[in-house]
């Protein structure tokens, strides 16, 4: 069943001792539970063994306790103890034929040690490099600390072999790991023999290597990740440098894992990176070792990945993102169901996981990291309860989801979408600048529906609680989304903001309707996540003179957690956007904004001829709460339940509402837990 044209992905390929099955290579990626959730994360990762990847790694592991990255939660492999919770995890990548890796990470530079107290070690001594500007330096390693950091790397291989483990990546890429950092210029300023030329700055990575081989190299694959280029300059490992490094070392690991500069400029999200963004950058590295190389790009399509062997630019594809939206990505190009893949919609609300210590959430694929957790399986359902009908009220992410999951349990489902296109919320801001990808969330589920003789879709049908009561469905969700407000609430005004009759204000319905303000515009951004950015990229382009005003110190805040607000500011700033940072609006005068200082309350004023109000929304939950108001008369029309869910519920961003319509899928007919967690969790175990 598979296209021939895609033969290609499928070729065994040999990583030093061991052969992979196929060129399907999910590379190291976080997911927020690492040593906290042990068993979440080897179920996750087990879901991608059954979908069929050939090579699974973990997310770094950090190998030792003198280097660590508190708050953020990775594995450990410190001591002993640890093993039997990786082992579960290495056996659990194992079960359906994949070879199971492990990524070792000394942070060096990007260790603060919050947690363990020590002091940080790196090749040269420097400020601590965090994403919260940490104020802890590095002491410079002697070469004690040397010779004693390439013993802890045997030390926490022997550990990883005993775990079961096929594979080891030495983690040297995006700024966060101690190969990297002897590597570059910008961090090893050392003048003895690990400093200076390249072949210095390599030492370190041939002696780790080299110890390893002789410890574990006879059973175990090798590999070193290195970032492409730093793109910070001449001071950086650049990628002339890289090339050089490689074919100085063309055998040094059984494989080459390259990836781009910092983790921004890497997993940058599809606003600001296409498909296969670092192919010039890889392009030519392979003719310089004999080694297999991998690399990554966000690859959705086969085509492209296909292309990317043929034409010799690599030889696995490099996934995590796209692992993450699909774990089954390769079972279903094997099996030629193109059109089921989850494509990777690049919104990067994966990564949040990591950077807030919660868990992991995909926008695409609602029961990432609940494999464990609540027994979810992204290709597989329960088979319905005893009732047989389900009404969802909108069509927009949490609705569409809701009905694909329902009918899939083989529920009678009926949609019923008050406009005349699907996809809510998605249905807009797909068209908003750089956000077309996010349509992929409609267009799978739509596509779905559509292959299910259980599922009526009815457009254009706006409906009341009377015509619901009257229909004769069993369950009721309401799904019908939310609104921007008009009046300036959210975290600078809990109450509406003073604004004159006289001046236009604009919300992102407004424009995402088509009607844009022009002349002098304020955007005034209290939101703090892509939309505020998004809006005033719009209106540059149609011409405006913008300014953004937002109470946060950063551009889109928090846009922090997906790695992309250094980008957005970036783009406003080249797009002649006025940037106005700490700064609120205390009211809306005729000619312009009164603004005021966030710490001071200082006040001044913009001029301008229109407002936009990016700050917060509210639900369209009219019909559940009529419907609530009746509920005396659900008996005899024959409702079970009501629920209202996403954003008529509580509006949040677009992985919050799919999750919602997943879980009400999952639990109809489901008994009642009361007080009980919905969830199984890890409890530390004590010590005596």
């Amino acid at each position: 069943m598979r296209d021939p044209r895609y033969d290609i992905l499928f070729e065994p390929m040999a990583i030093g001792p061991l052969t992979a099955k196929n060129r399907f290579y999910q590379v190291p990626h976080c997911n927020g539970g690492g040593y906290r959730d042990p068993s979440a994360a080897a179920a996750m990762r087990a879901t991608k063994a059954e979908g069929g990847w050939g090579v699974i790694f973990t997310e770094q592991t950090e190998m030792h306790h003198s280097s660590e990255i508190t708050p953020f939660i990775e594995l450990r492999l410190w001591e002993d103890k640890d093993i039997p919770s990786i082992a579960k995890m290495a056996a659990a990548m194992k079960t359906h034929g994949a070879l199971a890796g492990i990524q070792l990470a000394y942070s060096g530079i990007n260790g603060p040690n919050m947690y363990t107290k020590e002091v940080p070690l790196a090749p040269s001594a420097l400020p601590i490099r965090t994403f919260t500007n940490d104020p802890v330096q590095a002491r410079a390693m002697d070469k004690t600390d040397i010779k004693n950091l390439r013993r802890w790397f045997v030390n926490a291989a022997k550990r990883s072999k005993l775990a079961g483990f096929d594979l080891i990546c030495l983690y040297g890429a995006h700024g966060f790991g101690i190969f990297q950092h002897f590597l570059s210029r910008a961090t090893n300023q050392r003048s003895d023999e690990y400093g200076g030329s390249l072949e210095n700055r390599s030492r370190f990575a041939r002696e780790v290597l080299a110890d390893l081989r002789d410890a574990v190299g006879d059973t175990m694959a090798l590999t070193l990740r290195v970032s492409l280029d730093e793109t910070i300059g001449q001071l950086g490992f650049s990628n002339a440098e890289v090339r050089d490094f490689i074919a100085m070392n063309a055998e040094l690991p059984d494989l080459w894992d390259l990836a781009m500069g910092t983790w921004e400029d890497c997993s940058g999200p599809s606003r600001f990176k296409e498909e296969a963004a670092q192919e010039a950058w890889v392009t030519g590295i392979r003719d310089l070792s004999p080694r297999p190389v991998v690399g990554v790009g966000r690859f959705t399509s086969p085509d492209v990945m296909a292309r990317m062997i043929k034409q010799g630019r690599l030889d696995f594809i490099g996934c995590a993102r796209p692992s993450i939206a699909d774990p089954f990505l390769p079972r279903k190009i094997d099996e030629g169901r193109i059109d089921d893949i989850r494509e990777c919609i690049g919104c990067n609300i994966c990564v949040t996981g990591d950077m807030t210590q919660g868990m992991g959430r995909c926008t695409q694929n609602p029961t990432w990291m609940e494999e464990w957790r609540r027994g979810w399986h992204p290709e597989k359902i329960a088979a319905k309860g005893e009732s047989q009908s389900v009404l969802i009220i909108g069509s927009g992410p949490a609705g569409l989801e809701a009905a694909r999951a329902a009918a899939l349990r083989g529920y009678d489902v009926a949609v019923a979408e008050a406009l005349e296109t699907y996809g809510g919320r998605v249905a807009r801001e797909r068209q908003l600048p750089g956000l077309s990808a996010w349509g992929r969330v409609a267009d799978y589920r739509l596509y779905q529906l559509g292959q299910r003789s259980n599922v009526q879709m009815y457009p254009g049908s706006r409906l009341s609680a009377e015509e619901v009561l009257a229909f004769g469905f069993e369950h009721i969700c309401v799904a019908t989304g939310s609104t921007w407000r008009a009046d300036g609430v959210a975290r600078q005004h809990v109450v509406p903001m003073a604004i004159h009759p006289q001046m236009p204000v604009f919300t992102p319905d407004d424009l995402m309707a088509g009607r844009i303000p022009s002349g002098r515009v304020v955007v005034f951004d209290d939101d703090h996540y892509y939309m505020g950015g998004v809006l005033a990229e719009l209106c540059a382009q149609k011409g405006c003179d913008v300014t953004l005003v937002t109470p946060s110190a950063f551009v889109s805040d928090w846009t922090a957690n997906t790695l992309e607000q250094s980008q957005i500011h970036r783009r406003l700033a080249g797009l002649g956007v006025a940037i106005r940072l700490n700064t609120g609006i205390a009211a809306v005068q005729a000619g312009g904004v009164e603004t005021s200082c966030t710490y001071t309350d200082a006040r001044g004023l913009i001029e301008c001829d229109a407002v936009v109000l990016v700050t917060s929304r509210t639900s369209d939950d009219s019909v559940f709460l009529d419907l609530m108001a009746r509920q005396g008369d659900w008996a005899d029309a024959g409702i079970r339940s009501v629920k209202v869910i996403g954003d008529a519920a509580a509006p949040a961003p677009i992985a919050w509402a799919t999750h919602a319509g997943h879980r009400y899928a999952r639990d109809l007919d489901a008994p009642d837990l009361g007080d009980a967690l919905p969830f199984r969790r890890e409890v530390t175990q004590i010590e005596d």
